[in-house]
């Protein structure tokens, strides 16, 4: 794995040994990035699921503001935090270990509201999956945030989900990713 484009282009990112990892490969990377465009610089981005951050570091690299990673692996963790030392990013990163679930239902953690929602829960934890369709809480999101979905390209997500709707669906090979617009309808905090 390595660093797609950006300040930090060509860097090789460390990856898991065995199977219970599978970081998103650098050719649907570079579509993600592709596809979520002028979001990206600038922007707060939030990598739920993040394994080892190679889609957050990117971007970093690509000149998101700051990324915050949500990762409940302890292996998938060390590889994160090696990999943002690696390339000098610890201090764009915030690392919250544990559940997603719990992560979106605490305000408190949140360095949002992000601009770039990314997730890519376990291709065949389909609870996880619920789990990000309902589990948003005002705040989370900016006014006009993207919202995007990686999942087996057998899988089928919903055409809107409690804050958003679908606008397209892109298939690479085996995965599938879904972007998802909120600029619709934000609910505000009360």
């Amino acid at each position: 794995m390595r660093v797609i484009a950006g300040s930090h282009r060509g860097r090789r990112l460390s990856g898991p040994q065995g199977t219970t990892l599978r970081p998103t490969s650098d050719k649907v990377r570079e579509a993600i990035f592709s596809i979520l465009g002028a979001h990206v610089p600038g922007g707060r981005f939030l990598d739920l699921y993040a394994g080892t951050g190679a889609v957050g570091i990117e971007a970093l690299s690509r000149g998101a503001a700051a990324v915050t990673f949500v990762e409940s692996d302890p292996t998938a963790v060390q590889l994160l935090q090696q990999n943002l030392q690696t390339c000098q990013l610890l201090n764009h990163a915030q690392i919250h270990v544990g559940q997603t679930s719990a992560f979106l239902q605490r305000n408190d953690w949140w360095g949002g509201p992000y601009d770039v929602l990314f997730a890519d829960p376990p291709y065949a934890a389909l609870d996880e999956v619920d789990i990000l369709i309902h589990a948003w809480k005002p705040g989370l999101l900016s006014e006009h945030a993207a919202v995007m979905i990686e999942q087996d390209s057998r899988a089928t997500l919903p055409a809107s989900i409690d804050h958003a709707t679908l606008l397209r669906r892109y298939q690479y090979g085996d995965t599938a990713l879904y972007l998802y617009d909120v600029s619709i309808s934000v609910p505000t905090a009360s």
